[in-house]
């Protein structure tokens, strides 16, 4: 959406700071030993607190309030009480939600425990370049040469980038145009910049190996189709004529 009013504003800001309050609680709340429904249900609990409605669950019927994702699956995890997380594993945690007709999105993977599989540099690497991206995001600036700025840095890093998931805009429904902020540069995406005053969710797929999705076997899931490993970061932000407002800053990314 393309914010117009200062109501528009002050609605969008307070959605953001609801996902982005409720992932940060819920990362701190997990724990070893924990079950994905657990987590799930303490997610539902300090959304309604704050008054938003779960995005996924209103939106697409999806069987959580929130998308848990552990180990080889690492987007549109179902929260399940046969899940318990264990010493090492790979967890994201996707939070979107709904508050006052404005909608908001925020994910971020990170270790419970110990590294013992090795994954710490490749979360850290996806949230450095989320934070580098965002910061060359302003007013005008080609969408796909953002694309570019990840697939650079993840290369660099020794990764791969998920080529058929990425950003998109958000404020009156989850998903909005620009659909497709992609993690790679398409020479063919020439014309589509940045608007400035719009709200759009930035997100980086950083991956070991796999370059696309596959959906596991309960239809939600997604998993690389090179297996390895996968880390995501997200944050919604406010685009301006400089650098961007990150309007879930409130989530520790």
């Amino acid at each position: 959406m393309v914010i117009k009013t200062e109501e528009e504003l002050q609605g969008i800001k307070k959605v953001s700071e609801a996902v982005a309050l409720t992932l940060g609680k819920m990362k701190a709340y997990t724990a070893i030993g924990m079950s994905t429904k657990e987590i799930d249900e303490y997610g539902r609990q300090l959304l309604e607190a704050l008054g938003a409605r779960s995005a996924p669950f209103e939106t697409y019927g999806f069987p959580g309030y929130s998308c848990i994702s552990v180990n080889k699956e690492f987007a549109h995890g179902v929260p399940s009480d046969n899940v318990n997380l264990k010493n090492g594993d790979i967890i994201n945690i996707d939070v979107s939600a709904e508050l006052g007709g404005f909608w908001s999105d925020n994910g971020c993977s990170f270790v419970i425990g110990e590294d013992i599989q090795g994954v710490q540099h490749l979360i850290d690497t996806s949230k450095e370049i989320l934070l580098d991206a965002i910061s060359q995001i302003s007013g005008g600036v080609r969408i796909s040469d953002i694309g570019k700025l990840i697939e650079t840095k993840a290369k660099k890093a020794g990764y791969t980038v998920i080529r058929d998931l990425g950003g998109h805009g958000v404020g009156r429904s989850l998903h909005e145009e620009p659909n497709g902020i992609m993690n790679y540069y398409d020479r063919y995406d020439k014309f589509r910049r940045f608007r400035k005053d719009s709200i759009v969710a930035i997100e980086t797929f950083i991956s070991t190996g796999s370059t696309f999705i596959e959906t596991a076997s309960d239809g939600w899931a997604f998993v690389g189709n090179k297996g390895g490993f996968v880390a995501q970061h997200e944050h919604t932000i406010l685009i301006t004529s400089n650098k961007p407002i990150i309007l879930t800053a409130a989530n520790g990314i």
